[in-house]
């Protein structure tokens, strides 16, 4: 149940649907073909997934987008709704067509295939930046996809910044490869950066998880690298805490990574330990990927709690 005293969320950023096979023993090479044992259509995009995991945890959210005047922007709209985002700053423009990843997933990880469509024109302009007066957070994500958006992710958060907003940014991966460095010019107006392991290697150039983070460190106030199954590890400052992840038989992957940043922020706009982040972010993810999509497993703070409490978290190796 949302509480009227939460700290209010602002998300900014891409808007899609997901079409998930699950099931999937491994990726299918051009020419050849694979089978699934599921196929769902879901809430897309990283941003979308925050949002969503944020207003379960009881946050008030203002999602900010743009999607095509077609049926996949009305199945983003219904769904976001269903999960208690406001959707009445999100536009609908009939020259475009709303994106859609394919998400082929297996029982560790998983393959993407996305056509971008309204992500990329959404800019600037399109936004009304008095918006972010009356909220505490602002959150982006997916900075390479978003062609139109990305050169302003910096004013964008400095504005944030000189209203009092705290900040955080997951950038995703890079569909090039080449990690270009204006995404530099973003880190110092953000307060937490999540990267996954792979991401965190190839932005920084580092060959280990813990140089990676020292690295980061110089960069931003708190970086936190999501380790899969095996948890996450952050740093702030001169602290570090590893948080082992759950010990769950995942379904399907596609989104944990965005209900793992929810589950972070949420604790961390609470105040909260980084140790305490880390580990609500771990069970946040870890449920997650219990269902098809990035949704439909993530908890309200009952259920949170409920799972925390349950289960045991793998062993360090």
């Amino acid at each position: 149940m949302r509480r009227l005293d939460e700290p209010r969320v602002i998300v900014i950023g891409e808007l899609n649907v997901d079409i998930v096979a699950t099931g999937i023993r491994a990726i299918p090479e051009m020419g050849k073909e694979v089978i699934a044992r599921d196929c769902q259509l879901t809430l897309g995009s990283a941003s979308a997934i925050f949002a969503a995991g944020m207003s379960k945890l009881g946050h008030p959210i203002t999602f900010v987008s743009q999607v095509g005047k077609d049926v996949f922007g009305d199945f983003c709209i219904r769904q976001l709704q269903a999960a208690g985002v406001s959707t009445s700053k999100v536009s609908r423009n009939p020259h475009v067509s709303t994106g859609v990843t394919i998400a082929m997933s297996g029982m560790r990880d998983r393959a993407l295939v996305t056509f971008p469509g309204a992500i990329e024109s959404f800019g600037y302009e399109q936004l009304n930046m008095a918006l972010l007066s009356g909220h505490q957070h602002l959150h982006l994500t997916s900075y390479f996809l978003q062609k139109e958006l990305r050169r302003s992710f910096p004013q964008i958060f400095r504005q944030a910044r000189s209203l009092g907003l705290t900040t955080s940014l997951d950038p995703n991966s890079d569909p090039s490869g080449a990690w270009s460095n204006t995404i530099s010019k973003v880190f110092p107006h953000i307060d937490v950066l999540f990267l996954n392991q792979p991401e965190a290697l190839e932005l920084t150039r580092a060959k280990t998880v813990r140089s990676a983070l020292k690295t980061l460190a110089q960069l931003v106030p708190c970086a936190v690298v999501k380790l899969g199954a095996k948890g996450a590890i952050a740093i702030r400052g001169s602290e570090v805490v590893t948080e082992q992840g759950f010990r769950i038989e995942p379904l399907d992957t596609t989104g944990a990574g965005d209900s793992f940043d929810a589950g972070f922020i949420s604790s961390f706009l609470r105040g909260a330990s980084l140790e305490k982040c880390l580990r609500t972010g771990n069970a946040c993810g870890a449920l997650s990927a219990l269902k098809p999509g990035g949704t439909a497993g993530q908890p309200d703070a009952q259920q949170l709690l409920k799972f925390v409490r349950s289960k045991k978290r793998r062993t360090k190796q």
